[in-house]
């Protein structure tokens, strides 16, 4: 195999949760990009149905599903609607989350417990809903978007997201975990580690802290547009065939830097 036929994903389905708008969204275009039909899932079926007009232009078969990836049946549904539509599930990226910001020590527990539903507990059901199908076929690739945050403590003056941070870590244990344990079917598991990238969730956030986090990233600038694209693609296809239970950073040398 060539090297541009093992990035080729013509033909293949994937699913990206929260992948309505935002890195989502981004990595959704860069599946597209690359030939996979797409299936986007979100709370928000309309902005689902926006995302899909602009990558069907691209060229490839996208649909919206309303998803709710803290609720079983809503993500049994997503699979379900996945297989009927297009008979395979061959790449699954939990990119759906949420954040609160508090400060630690009185954090309230309804926001402590809702961003561990959906980051960490929601993930790990879709996951294994995915994985049934793909353990069917023989062969699957799923890739979980968690967080340099994920890596350690940041001050709260820049990231008082302690659930949050706590839940991307969680997700780089279970990344491995599921990755030794499914190997043996065929399905691949892999995480995405992004930076600071300013999106709906986070631009605020950053704009207002940009003195503070910048001088964290040995790159001086933060995610663009087009950051995470290849690396999406990467992960799911067959250009990675011998890597799975690895977490790839896209944050600028940030966790490489001491000080």
């Amino acid at each position: 195999m060539g090297v541009k036929d093992a990035f080729d994903l013509t033909g293949k389905t994937a699913i990206v949760t929260g992948g309505s708008i935002g890195l989502g969204a981004q990595m959704a275009i860069g599946l597209a990009e690359a030939g996979a039909n797409l299936v986007i899932a979100a709370r928000n079926v309309e902005r689902c149905q926006d995302i899909c007009k602009e990558l069907e232009a691209l060229g490839v078969r996208a649909i919206a599903v309303g998803c709710d990836v803290s609720d079983a049946d809503s993500c049994q549904n997503l699979i379900d609607t996945t297989v009927k539509e297009f008979g395979t599930v061959d790449i699954l990226v939990n990119n759906a989350g949420y954040t609160w910001a508090a400060n630690a020590i009185d954090f309230p527990m309804d926001k402590w417990q809702q961003v561990i539903d959906l980051n960490l507990t929601g993930l790990f059901q879709l996951s294994v809903m995915a994985a049934r199908v793909m353990k069917e076929q023989g062969r699957g690739k799923i890739i979980n978007v968690t967080s340099v945050a994920g890596m350690g403590g940041t001050r709260p003056e820049a990231q008082n997201t302690v659930p949050y941070n706590a839940s991307k870590g969680a997700v780089i244990t279970l990344t491995k975990d599921l990755a030794v344990k499914w190997a043996r079917y065929g399905i691949y598991v892999n995480a995405i580690a992004p930076g600071f990238f300013p999106t709906h969730m986070s631009g605020g956030l950053l704009e207002k802290n940009k003195h503070m986090v910048i001088p964290m990233i040995p790159l001086g600038r933060l995610g663009g547009d087009e950051d995470l694209k290849a690396p999406i693609v990467f992960l799911s296809s067959a250009a990675s065939d011998y890597i799975t239970g690895h977490v790839l950073m896209v944050e600028g040398g940030q966790s490489s830097q001491i000080g």
